[in-house]
């Protein structure tokens, strides 16, 4: 049985410093979220009774509500698109032994190293010459270009460390490619199908730039465009402004609650894989 010492006492308090600590943001959103509009009072004196009028401005004045169906929207169609195509493209990168599975390893390798910015304007003509300029399906063809390259790369680098007997075993039982893939190879590169889903997932709904740019002039707008309204060039009312953050972390709370078990488990075995 382990003795209580006073190096223990000394962690535990170290902890619970650090966790208050951390805390503290979130007890700024909370609390100044529900103060009135227009309060002066500070943001660490708690507010009550709690006050809902900025939290409805920022839903319904502000549009946040079809901001965030835009975002989640979004989010969840691209993530598919990036998932299924990152997966079977890497199954042939993987497992096929010609050169032109070389080179499409160096080109998606390449196009991690390229920077961002460099990409702006040949997608931007792209998504206009197409017609999709202002629309959540010209974002969505934009996301699921820019995080191809970096999905591509964390399941082929998975799947070569997949041994090929089970593959071997569903072909000898007459199974096609496409169906080995799908019933024995996916299911065994969940822990890394998770962690693509949370690292891109999370990149997309917080991402700025890019809606900013492509859904510019229109009436769509995602959730980080839609908070970044409510600040004023003279006046800002930051009791909205909060309002607006709390609620956007909403949706990514929930998600995270309902699938926590798995997200912990599949993010720790993709990083190991």
């Amino acid at each position: 049985m382990n003795r209580y010492t006073w190096r223990t006492g000394t962690l535990e308090v170290l902890m619970i410093v650090l966790a208050a600590v951390f805390a503290i943001p979130f007890y700024v959103i909370v609390n100044v979220a529900f103060q009135e509009p227009h309060s002066q009072q500070s943001a660490m004196v708690p507010t009550f009774p709690p006050n809902l009028e900025s939290v409805g401005i920022a839903w319904f004045d502000g549009g946040l509500g079809a901001a965030l169906i835009n975002s989640a929207l979004v989010t969840v169609v691209s993530s598919v698109i990036v998932i299924a195509v990152s997966s079977l493209a890497s199954y042939y990168i993987a497992r096929a032994m010609g050169g032109l599975s070389r080179m499409l390893s160096i080109a998606f390798i390449g196009g991690l190293m390229l920077p961002l910015q460099l990409a702006t304007l040949p997608l931007y003509v792209i998504v206009r010459n197409l017609g999709l300029m202002g629309t959540i399906w010209g974002l969505v063809l934009v996301y699921s270009a820019l995080f191809l390259p970096f999905s591509i790369f964390l399941y082929t680098m998975f799947l070569r460390s997949v041994p090929m007997e089970f593959e071997e075993s569903a072909q000898i039982d007459g199974c096609g490619p496409l169906t080995t893939f799908w019933h024995v190879v996916f299911p065994l590169v969940r822990p890394v199908t998770v962690t693509v889903l949370i690292l891109n997932g999370i990149g997309m709904y917080n991402d700025f730039f890019t809606p900013l740019l492509y859904l510019s002039g229109s009436g769509q707008q995602t959730v980080t465009v839609a908070i970044t309204s409510f600040v004023g060039v003279y006046v800002t009312q930051w009791p909205v402004v909060f309002s607006g953050l709390l609620l956007a972390s909403i949706p990514v709370l929930i998600a995270f609650i309902a699938a926590q078990k798995q997200i912990i488990g599949g993010f720790a075995g993709g990083l190991k894989g």
